[in-house]
């Protein structure tokens, strides 16, 4: 058999395997398509939908979703300016500079840079909640634990990448390392670590408006409240908060970029 047969062969036993997995998935859970599809699960989610596309805008809560929405931005920013110092504190000994450069400290550090971003922005506010207590203080070292661990990697490898001729060319001269980063490597890369940080900042805006879920203040947290007492005009109005916050967000961050391109 020809090396195509064989090929061919090998993606329909796949391609057989996925079906059988598939079966064997929707035959294992209990999946209760009668109810899903009865009148009455038909009427409580007309009754739902209804609810939730009436949105509350009595001034009293829009007080208070509006401060929600302000501790959400507070704590995305503050958690990603954290992030930042951090990750580039991290970055340094983490990223091999030239070749003659030993880099002792790269692999320890690149394998704690690995183990704060691995563990999720939820998994670290339900720990700090323990020791710093419900609100935002919580959400906001969550967040920047977290993209620590992301940021020191990227910055990491945008230090390695750099061009090698202007800090050469210092290091020639007998110019210490700091100042060889700071006059050589820092404004070669500083527009990379920019757009970096400002797309980490859009992603955190998310994840600060969930994180409150578990009690990390913000915008999650009003939604957790509402939610589980099933007030869904006020649920919605939040949703709506979150949805314009991440859109503001998205469009000063795309600016921002441009701004940095030109």
């Amino acid at each position: 058999m020809n090396r195509p047969s064989r090929m061919s062969c090998a993606a329909c036993w796949f391609l057989a395997g996925v079906a059988v997995l598939t079966v064997a998935s929707f035959w294992s859970l209990d999946l209760q398509w009668a109810k899903f599809l009865s009148a009455d699960a038909a009427r409580r989610m007309g009754r739902f939908l209804a609810e939730l596309t009436s949105p509350a805008i009595d001034l009293p809560f829009l007080r208070k979703l509006a401060w929600a929405s302000l501790e959400t931005i507070a704590m995305s920013a503050l958690g990603t300016l954290l992030a930042v110092l951090g990750g580039l504190a991290l970055a340094l000994p983490a990223s091999r500079t030239h070749a003659g450069d030993r880099a002792l400290w790269r692999a320890p550090t690149r394998l704690v840079l690995n183990g704060l971003r691995s563990i999720p922005e939820l998994v670290w506010a339900a720990l700090l909640i323990i020791a710093a207590g419900l609100g935002p203080l919580a959400g906001t070292l969550a967040l920047a634990l977290h993209t620590t661990g992301v940021l020191g990697r990227l910055f990491a490898e945008a230090i390695e990448n750099s061009p090698p001729g202007p800090a050469f060319a210092l290091r020639a001269q007998g110019v210490a390392p700091g100042r060889v980063f700071l006059y050589a490597t820092l404004p070669q890369i500083l527009p990379q670590l920019m757009s970096y940080t400002l797309y980490r900042w859009e992603n955190n805006i998310r994840a600060a408006a969930v994180l409150g879920v578990v009690g990390g203040g913000g915008l999650g947290q009003m939604l957790a409240f509402h939610m589980g007492l099933f007030h869904m005009r006020e649920t919605s109005s939040i949703l709506i908060a979150m949805i314009v916050l991440v859109t503001m967000v998205d469009l000063a961050s795309y600016l921002a970029r441009r701004i940095l391109q030109r």
